[in-house]
């Protein structure tokens, strides 16, 4: 593992995201219980670091983070950008009420908005693809990801319920 390799453009960009992701998590209103909260953190970073495990890196090597193909403490915080990435998707599922009639529109503007992020990430020098990979190859795996991740916090949502939320809202209808 090397500490830190060259000091540019990645690493600045890294930096500003992960600091802006983390402050829009702790100054947004909440929305979700703070079970919720941490749970979507992990959930952002383990999904994070299972595909960069698996098609990143591995058997696959699809695309390689920051400078080298060798590990880095940016990949460290790469890793942590994940997180406020699950926690915004559960976070806008709450605000914008998604149901069964928007589920679908809700995970194909996620899938979307996941290219997009990867696309300024290629940009930045963040992620560079290697072994024929290109971009377009991404949809179809952020809309898996993104559809898990949504079935996922509904079933979490639904088995657990933030009562705050619901008699706050109980409230405004009466």
């Amino acid at each position: 593992m090397i500490w830190i390799g060259k000091f540019d453009i990645n690493e600045i960009s890294l930096l500003i995201f992960t600091v802006a992701a983390y402050l829009f998590v702790v100054f947004s209103p909440k929305k979700l219980r703070r079970e919720i909260t941490c749970m979507s953190l992990l959930w952002g970073i383990s999904t994070g670091i299972v595909y960069d495990f698996t098609i990143g890196g591995g058997l696959l090597d699809l695309y390689r983070e920051n400078d080298t193909n060798h590990y880095e403490f940016f990949d460290l915080v790469y890793y942590a950008l994940y997180g406020p990435f699950g926690y915004a998707f559960m976070y806008f599922y709450e605000v914008m009420k998604i149901r069964k009639r928007t589920f679908g529109y809700y995970i194909a503007g996620w899938a979307l908005f996941g290219v997009l992020a990867q696309w300024l990430f290629t940009i930045l020098h963040i992620i560079t693809y290697q072994n024929n990979y290109s971009l377009p190859f991404a949809f179809p795996i952020f809309l898996f990801t993104q559809s898990v991740t949504g079935l996922f916090y509904h079933y979490v949502s639904t088995v657990y319920p933030n009562k705050k939320l619901m008699e706050k809202e109980k409230i405004q209808t009466e």
